[in-house]
């Protein structure tokens, strides 16, 4: 056999590391803040957009309505394994990996396996649209 049939491990070692930095880079990008974009800085969201007596997951944040008017939002992290929530129905917002369940109202566990309530996010009503941070 003449020449080496396969990369060296150098070679590979090099483009792994060019991809996760690749990866890094755009996953930073994609996360600047804006609206739903999932990143660390203030999510916003039209009021109309969140049903009364519901919620609706917008980026890393889950925004409730539990009466009219009455804003809530809560981080969108399950406290039992620190997994994303995956639906808000009319009666709680539901983590279905597991089977626990939280208020739509304050967060708090109506069904375990969870056992701490769902981290408070402030909501800021401005008009017609909602910040949430």
């Amino acid at each position: 056999m003449t020449g080496q049939p396969f990369p060296s491990r150098r070679a590979v070692l090099e483009s792994a590391g060019i991809a996760a930095i690749t990866l890094c880079l755009g996953g930073c990008a994609a996360g600047s803040g804006t609206s739903g974009s999932g990143g660390s800085g203030p999510t916003t969201v039209a009021a109309a957009d969140i049903p009364v007596g519901g919620g609706k997951i917008v980026g890393t944040f889950v925004v409730t309505q539990p009466t009219k008017g009455t804003f809530e939002a809560f981080g969108y992290l399950c406290t039992h394994q620190n997994l994303p929530v995956q639906q808000v129905s009319d009666a709680a917002i539901i983590c279905g990996r597991h089977g626990s369940s939280f208020s739509l109202a304050d967060g708090s566990v109506l069904t375990g396996p969870a056992t701490k309530a769902l981290t408070k996010a402030t909501v800021t009503v401005n008009g017609d649209t909602l910040t949430i941070s």
